[in-house]
């Protein structure tokens, strides 16, 4: 088994080895080691299709920053290499031709009720492919899990404390 405790979630959750939470945390050591390789996976896979892993970051930082999450933001922050423009979310993406994708990305992870079929046909007009669809969608899905996962563990360990 890995240190699980140096992956991203128990990390920035606070979680210690030592506390009530920690060992919980530790017996159920595979699920946080599926939880690294999801992310490992939606972040930096094999086939990156139209997403590069800049705009990946750029993007799973946003979420973080959408949903009030900056330690986990600076996390997907420091993954950049590039231009990190797109992290902030008060840039809208048309300077660097992905308007339609971070209204998308946007819209599924601060106002997921009003997501619907429109949505994704946007995107298909501005050219995303269906594949890149499913790609941004898993990314989304991912944040949404992780940040829940991190709230509950800051919560968790500080009712420990």
């Amino acid at each position: 088994m890995s240190d699980i405790f140096g992956m991203t979630s128990l990390r920035l959750g606070g979680v210690s080895p030592q506390s009530a939470t920690g060992k919980a945390a530790a017996s159920r050591a595979k699920v946080l080691e599926l939880t690294q390789a999801a992310e490992d996976a939606v972040l930096a896979p094999e086939d990156c299709g139209g997403i590069s892993a800049d705009l990946r970051a750029a993007l799973a930082a946003r979420i973080a920053r959408l949903n009030g999450d900056e330690a986990l933001a600076a996390h997907y922050a420091a993954r950049i290499v590039g231009d990190a423009t797109l992290a902030d979310p008060a840039q809208d993406g048309a300077a660097q031709g992905v308007a339609a994708m971070v209204a998308f990305m946007d819209k599924v992870a601060a106002k997921t009720a009003g997501v619907a079929a429109g949505d994704v046909s946007a995107l298909q007009s501005a050219g995303v492919s269906d594949a890149d669809i499913v790609r941004l969608a898993e990314l989304n899905a991912f944040l949404a899990y992780q940040i829940r996962l991190i709230a509950g563990l800051r919560l968790m360990e500080g009712a420990g404390a």
